[in-house]
């Protein structure tokens, strides 16, 4: 694939498909997990929180390790890579039935299924991301070509993420497990026949195993570029992380939305993402990934804020929010990532150890998950906020947590971004 050659749409949606069923996964474990087990089970939000919180550090810290992995399998061939794949496919269907689907009674056999199963979901789930994501990155290209990659992975994960916010409610949540793993096992045969990426740097045989160096999992952290770039993903991550946490609970108290009505701002947030993905594309070839995505984030706070002054019944006002909020989350799905390959590239990484940048990456939106969800569920609890509370106090936190706080956190990134990324790039290119 050459750098200025498009992509063809059946090469991309080989690619992008397996993104499909992976947001399957993602959706659930962060937005409809939270507010099922504290609506079915009664898990307390402290609990339910502490469970989330060590399950996703769990999961964070193990990112870069099966960053190595991705490496390693690389290093081998394209087929191991498509074969450790599969098995986490498998592990994958079986880890997240058994979360929804508990086989225990009593208060303290469910805390330990669902921490037990979280972290078999979770490892099966970031081992196939990371090698996704990392097969997308060695498929090499400039700016655009790498933004047009990384778009067809997010718009079929933002499909995924479509089906998996309606299909609960309409159909329920085994329907949605059955077409979860339909979608998986279409996904990995699509991938198998995806455009291959050069499994060695330099020309070296494909399939002629060589161990990554040692040092690999620290490589990323000696690039100042990714440690940048990392800075601002986190605070833009952790920004998004606290309303998707809190999301249903706010429909559901603060708006008190009736149940049916959820499937519709979800739909319109990620519907709306997904058709403004082809728009950003064309704004990263006159802008370049970077201002791009600072666009992003400042349409998102100027709409977001507003949800700060929502009340009960303000379902239109919510939806119009939802709908412009998903145009703004088109940039966070489809150029961070990007902006990270050609990191990768420019460090002379790319080809031997884009699993370990990745692993490190998804380590940082792990963690950003379990600091919303360990953090912001409990100080949501102590400061007299409940599920299904309609005291003007407890409402009055929900909104400042769900609407205020993540607007703050998006205003310093866009700041970081602008003096950790542009500026440098700009003196560099001026130099």
């Amino acid at each position: 694939m050459t750098a200025m050659q498009p992509i063809r749409a059946s090469a991309g949606l080989a690619y992008g498909l397996l993104g499909l069923p992976l947001a399957f996964v993602a959706l659930p474990l962060y937005v409809l997990l939270p507010n099922h087990y504290a609506r079915e089970f009664g898990m307390p939000l402290a609990t339910l929180g502490s469970v989330l919180l060590a399950a996703r550090l769990f999961d964070a810290f193990t990112d870069p390790l099966l960053g190595r992995l991705s490496d390693h399998l690389f290093g081998r061939s394209v087929r191991a890579v498509l074969a450790v794949g599969a098995g986490s496919a498998v592990v994958l269907v079986l880890g997240l039935t058994s979360l929804f689907f508990p086989q225990v009674a009593g208060a303290d056999a469910l805390i330990t299924w669902a921490l037990v199963t979280l972290l078999i979901t979770y490892t099966a789930y970031s081992q196939l991301s990371i090698a996704h994501q990392s097969w997308g990155a060695r498929l090499g290209g400039d700016e655009l070509q790498r933004g047009r990659i990384v778009a067809w992975r997010e718009g079929a994960a933002l499909l995924g993420v479509v089906l998996a916010s309606v299909l609960p409610a309409m159909l329920g949540l085994p329907v949605m497990l059955s077409v979860f793993a339909i979608a998986l096992l279409m996904g990995w045969w699509a991938w198998t026949r995806a455009p291959r990426p050069a499994t060695h740097a330099g020309g070296a045989v494909a399939g002629v195993y060589r161990p990554p160096q040692r040092a690999s999992l620290w490589r990323p952290w000696e690039r100042a570029a990714f440690r940048r770039l990392l800075a601002v993903f986190m605070l833009n991550g952790i920004a998004s992380a606290i309303p998707a946490t809190l999301v249903l609970f706010f429909i559901q108290d603060r708006l008190q939305a009736p149940p049916t009505q959820e499937p519709m701002f979800l739909a319109a947030y990620f519907v709306c993402a997904a058709l403004s993905i082809p728009m950003w594309l064309r704004a990263v070839a006159h802008w370049g990934l970077a201002r791009t995505w600072l666009a992003g984030m400042l349409l998102a706070i100027g709409v977001f804020v507003w949800t700060a002054f929502l009340g009960a019944g303000d379902v239109v006002p919510f939806l119009v929010v939802c709908a412009l909020s998903g145009v703004a989350l088109g940039t966070d799905l489809a150029l961070p990532s990007a902006l990270l390959a050609g990191v990768i590239a420019a460090e002379g990484d790319s080809g031997q150890h884009d699993g370990a940048y990745f692993g490190w990456w998804n380590f940082a939106t792990k963690l950003n998950l379990a600091l919303a969800a360990g953090l912001a569920l409990p100080l949501l609890g102590w400061l007299g906020y409940t599920p299904g509370t309609r005291s003007a106090e407890g409402l009055q936190t929900l909104g400042w947590a769900y609407a205020v706080l993540p607007c703050m956190l998006k205003l310093l990134a866009a700041g970081a971004l602008y003096f950790l990324v542009l500026r440098p790039a700009h003196r560099a290119a001026s130099a």
